[in-house]
């Protein structure tokens, strides 16, 4: 297998097995929107890099789906020949599905909710009980092992006792006798723990099982947890961390586990049901309950995003300078270039850790792939005659911050301006939104929409995403977006909002806050902006902004201003106080 390709040589082992094919999800068995290298297999198998997607490998076709943000992205990085592409969404794999197949798939890297949905469009899913890629992957980078940390009571706001007793109970509400944690970020939480399994994503890669008393079985590798405090690792039993499917046979006679439906492998759906035990089919209750932060984690998320907020002043009084300075120079910035250095005025600010995620540093035309991350084959130069967006966050040992902001550096064309004020409008239109408690996302995605909607216009991704507490950048269960949203949103709810626009081939337009849900009079919420930066204005069409929009802009722009003016170098504050001065000076 050493001279084929890696599909050839899937399809080689696939036949060997007598399967006529086998699905290659992008997720690991952890459902990680980023995937360690050991287990992005999709990556491997196909080329494609992106956080979402799946493959269908057939002897005579393979097939691979990816969402809205990714249909440019995915064409630059796999074989067109050897690859059909599909939208995830829109023409999904079960149309594709052969009947009267055999149809491998991994039951670990598959959640029941998915499984149900294949199992009645496929002739017949085969659960494997091999993994096919410790064979057919040669160089197969090892499994992460990532030191795990304590989360101090001063950062997390309560102690892993306390919730503990409280997951209990609610375990106790469903008549379960077991609970199987399967999401690293809730055992993270759980845990007062964090990782270092995955770049950017501070959990620890394991599995846990709490029982109803509250005892936990976590399954970990056991030489990730050598600097933990023995307090708490008397607190709970270690188990190897391949032990747990053995685990839930072993306990399942009898007994009620409850699994989340979409996110527990369905692998632990046959130990149960095929050893005698019952699934009690619910949301993990910890993805929820985590979802509400307390008031010292909310102190966490402010404090850190004055600093990011101190970071990103200093970078674009940078940028100000730089991009027009290199453009005169004939020696025009780039996208890594600028990438470096804001990673460099991060690293500045103390209690600083890492990334949140990948920087998206995009110029020109890249921006209108919505998760497109330069590289040396791909790096552009900034110029004056687009747009430049950076999409970026950092890791804080108190918080995790996300931002966009779009920018330019001379005067557009009325297209942009116009498409570049349309966003604006809808990011303002949600920020400024009061709305009753209990709301929906879905119910508040459309005000992000309607300026584009006007003009015949839309974007292909959600308005906002839950942030956890220096834990993942995109955190269930809430979600702003187009599709239905069962949770509701409440005071202490972290969410980004983030409207955009892409024109394939010329630009990408997004503009990010990340908010705090807070209440506003009774029976209604509104949302407090964490995020800290000045929002370029320079190609707005004011004309286009009604006066409580103008409002809003000079209110923040004050709050910013007032803000990080102690906290930014000298030589960023004269930047800083012109670019959150009132609109009418602005614009003079």
């Amino acid at each position: 297998m050493q001279n084929t390709t890696p599909l050839s040589a899937l399809r080689d082992w696939l036949k060997s097995q007598g399967l006529d094919g086998m699905i290659v999800p992008r997720a690991d068995a952890w459902q990680s929107e980023y995937a360690a290298p050991h287990d992005d297999k999709l990556a491997w198998v196909s080329g494609f890099t992106g956080s979402a997607g799946v493959a269908l490998v057939l002897q005579d076709r393979a097939l691979i789906f990816v969402d809205g943000r990714y249909q440019v992205q995915v064409r630059n990085e796999v074989d067109l020949q050897a690859w059909e592409i599909h939208h995830l969404h829109n023409d999904p794999l079960e149309r594709h599905l052969p009947t009267g197949s055999r149809i491998g798939f991994d039951p670990l890297l598959m959640v029941n909710s998915q499984f149900e949905l294949l199992n009645a469009a496929a002739g017949e899913l085969v659960a494997l009980k091999d993994d096919p890629f410790a064979q057919v992957w040669q160089d197969r980078p090892a499994a992460p092992c990532g030191a795990i940390r304590e989360m101090p009571l001063a950062i997390a706001g309560e102690t892993s006792e306390a919730k503990r007793a409280r997951i209990a109970a609610d375990l106790d509400a469903h008549g379960a006798d077991f609970l199987a944690i399967t999401q690293p970020d809730n055992i993270a939480w759980l845990l007062n723990v964090r990782g270092a399994d995955i770049a950017t994503s501070p959990v620890p890669l394991s599995f846990a099982l709490l029982s109803r008393n509250g005892d936990v079985e976590w399954f970990v590798d056991a030489a990730k947890t050598a600097g933990l405090p023995q307090a708490l690792l008397g607190s709970l039993t270690l188990s190897p961390m391949d032990q747990l499917v053995a685990r839930c046979q072993q306990v399942a006679h009898g007994k009620r586990v409850l699994l989340d439906a979409d996110s527990a492998p369905v692998a632990l759906r046959f130990a149960v049901e095929q050893h005698g035990g019952d699934v009690v089919w619910h949301a993990d209750p910890i993805t929820f309950i985590k979802a509400t932060k307390n008031d010292v984690e909310l102190e966490g998320y402010r404090d850190s995003h004055q600093k990011d907020g101190a970071a990103w002043v200093n970078f674009l009084a940078w940028l100000a300078h730089e991009v027009p300075a290199r453009i005169a120079a004939g020696n025009p910035l780039t996208e890594l270039e600028a990438q470096a250095k804001q990673q460099t005025f991060r690293e500045q600010q103390e209690h600083f850790i890492e990334p949140s995620f990948g920087t998206i540093s995009a110029a020109a035309a890249n921006a209108a792939m919505c998760h497109y991350h330069s590289s040396e084959a791909t790096n552009t130069a900034i110029t004056a005659d687009s747009f430049y967006l950076n999409d970026s966050g950092g890791q804080y040992s108190n918080g995790t911050t996300d931002a966009t902001r779009t920018l330019s550096f001379a005067p557009l064309d009325p297209k942009r301006k116009l498409h570049y004020t349309a966003v604006l409008k809808g990011f303002l239109s949600v920020i400024s939104l009061q709305f009753p408690s209990g709301s929906f996302g879905h119910q508040i995605d459309a005000f992000a929409r309607r300026a584009l909607w006007e003009l015949g216009l839309d974007f292909d991704h959600g308005t906002g995403h839950g942030v956890g507490h220096q834990l993942l950048i995109h955190e269930a269960p809430h979600r702003i977006a187009k599709k239905v949203n069962p949770w509701p949103l409440a005071a202490g709810n972290i969410i980004t909002i983030e409207p955009g626009y892409y024109l394939e081939g010329e630009y990408g337009i997004r503009i990010e806050n990340q908010v705090e849900v807070v209440e506003s009079q009774p029976g209604f919420c509104k949302f407090a902006s964490l995020t800290m930066i000045p929002i370029d204005l320079s190609q707005v069409e004011m004309n286009l902004l009604n006066e409580q929009e103008k409002q809003w802009l000079d209110d923040y722009h004050q709050l910013v201003r007032e803000t990080l003016s102690p906290l930014v170098e000298s030589e960023a504050r004269p930047w800083l106080f012109t670019a959150t001065a009132p609109v009418r000076v602005q614009r003079s």
